[in-house]
């Protein structure tokens, strides 16, 4: 797994993550990033444009996204595209997240609908595998609709259902139990 949406198990016990929807940036040899989608963010985007002195060509009044509880002062802008490879990640469906401020400059000023994560998920080599394999956690692939057209409070359940599961009907337990 590189890319992709995690999706925590309903016993998901960290409160960070009870109830998350998560777009997986980067999973490799050197642990993960992802950015979490179903939480609404401490203010609204045009708060931060403003902040960062950023002309936009259109307001932006909707909440920032929590992105996770590292790196707060961390933005990262999705969007509907493509970045180039070495400024932030392609995840697939049309998805593009980069936490480059040139990025969100640009977005801004042509008046670009955009969506803004302060903070993200980081997870050590070999955690995140652990966690998956502890049942915390399920995969799907991206799915852009959930990403921007679904109600950050209907995610969590929109997101199940790409698994053909509820979170009132879904129960498991470790590999291992």
């Amino acid at each position: 797994m590189s890319t992709g949406m995690l999706i925590s198990a309903p016993a998901m016990r960290d409160p960070n993550f009870a109830r998350a929807v998560v777009l997986m940036c980067q999973h490799d040899e050197k642990g993960a990033i992802g950015l979490v989608i179903s939480r609404e963010g401490p203010v609204v985007i045009d708060e931060v444009l403003e902040k960062l002195e950023m002309q936009a060509g259109t307001d932006y009044p909707q909440p920032t996204w929590w992105g996770g509880p590292v790196g707060m002062g961390t933005g990262f802008v999705i969007w509907r595209g493509e970045v180039p490879e070495d400024e932030g990640w392609n995840l697939g469906g049309g998805v593009a997240v980069s936490p480059s401020a040139e990025r969100l400059a640009d977005l801004a000023r042509t008046g670009t609908a955009f969506e803004l994560c302060l903070g993200y998920a980081g997870w050590s080599p070999g955690q995140l595998d652990r966690e998956i394999d502890e049942g915390g956690w399920l995969f799907t692939s991206v799915d852009a609709s959930i990403v921007f057209d679904v109600a950050q409070a209907d995610r969590y359940r929109a997101a199940l259902a790409t698994l053909g599961l509820s979170p009132d009907s879904f129960w498991n337990s470790p590999a291992d139990a």
